[in-house]
């Protein structure tokens, strides 16, 4: 069995007040520039959270109180290079030799760069290469057994490297603990300006270090 996981749950505000009343109108729309940039924001927030809990410290143990750091044997190191299909290949062999079940979704967090990476890195007249244009162009979302989501929110090491995230589905959980909440509302305080507020609490951890693997990407 494995050991208990704990998730630190907190809570995430976006918050901005509106004095047009013509714009005040239009918060009833849920595709209006303000529904949308709260969203924005909330999901933003969730997104490095997820992030975080992927190569961070996990709490784990009997009672979840154990610090659990990211092992270095499922570390990927830069080898002074960006992503490449060498990388992609030893991300998917790391998971399978511990064993997780292949029927189970893997996918692997990158930025624009690591993509770009990949286009040079391939000749343009292999199989692989074809293969990665048409991830580029939305064809396909997947390579290597991994679906790819691009993100602009991978924090860099001291080399710097981006790094990225392999990992299966069940390697990680996202637990919320209150879902997104909307207020709108008459601040008497702010010169009754009407206040749009979006909230929500959520928490992220790596449920076993085996499924996740990093890898460090030179930029």
């Amino acid at each position: 069995p494995h050991s208990r996981r704990m998730v630190s749950l907190t809570t995430y505000e976006w918050a901005d007040l509106i004095d047009d009343a013509d714009k005040v109108r239009m918060l009833v729309d849920p595709t209006s520039s303000y529904a949308r940039a709260a969203a924005a924001a909330i999901g933003r927030a969730m997104d490095d959270t997820i992030i975080s809990a992927l190569g961070g410290t996990s709490k784990t143990g009997k009672e979840g109180t154990t610090d659990t750091s990211f092992p270095s044997g499922q570390k990927i190191a830069h080898g002074s290079g960006g992503l490449t299909i060498a990388k992609l290949i030893s991300a998917k062999k790391l998971l399978d030799a511990n064993s997780v079940d292949p029927s189970i979704p893997r996918f692997i967090v990158v930025s624009p760069e690591q993509i770009e990476d990949l286009l040079n890195t391939t000749s343009v007249t292999s199989a692989d290469f074809n293969t990665v244009r048409a991830l580029v162009q939305g064809d396909v979302d997947t390579f290597v057994g991994f679906k790819f989501i691009v993100s602009n929110r991978l924090t860099t090491d001291s080399t710097p490297s981006r790094l990225c995230y392999a990992f299966a589905q069940d390697g990680m959980k996202l637990a919320i603990g209150k879902d997104v909440m909307a207020k709108i509302d008459e601040r008497a305080d702010k010169s009754y300006s009407t206040q749009v507020f979006y909230c929500a609490t959520f928490g992220a951890t790596r449920m076993e270090e085996d499924k996740v693997v990093e890898i460090a990407c030179n930029e």
